[in-house]
């Protein structure tokens, strides 16, 4: 099983997109977001795709740099993502990764998280 790539675009000094495609069932860990970029603490997923017969897509999060768990939405619910949608993101350990953990030889999935972190200074 390959671990898909994480993409970095950084959209402004303040805001980052990253990216993961083609997330299937074989193909079902995407590379974690990138430590350095903690500081970036408000953040929001979008999953779009072919989710196919019972697919699921996790968004996890590790503290000790191994083993991963679900993150939670602000509603205290697991993001635990059988359909098309945006959710926010309640908790940022030091690594965050999408995984692939059910579906179906049809299942593949883009993922994006957009992330913001606090602006210093006036308006420009």
């Amino acid at each position: 099983m390959a671990t898909r790539p994480c993409a970095v675009a950084r959209i402004d000094e303040n805001t980052v997109k990253f990216s993961w495609d083609t997330l299937t069932t074989t193909n079902a860990d995407g590379q974690p977001i990138p430590s350095n970029f903690a500081d970036y603490a408000d953040r929001h997923v979008q999953v779009v795709g072919a989710f196919g017969v019972g697919g699921n897509l996790r968004v996890a999060g590790s503290l000790d740099l191994s083993n991963y768990a679900a993150l939670n939405d602000p509603f205290g619910a697991a993001l635990n993502i059988t359909a098309a949608s945006v959710k926010g993101i309640t908790e940022i350990p030091l690594l965050t990764r999408p995984e692939v953990t059910a579906g179906d030889g049809t299942t593949d999935l883009d993922v994006f998280i957009i992330a913001r972190r606090s602006r210093s200074g006036k308006e420009v």
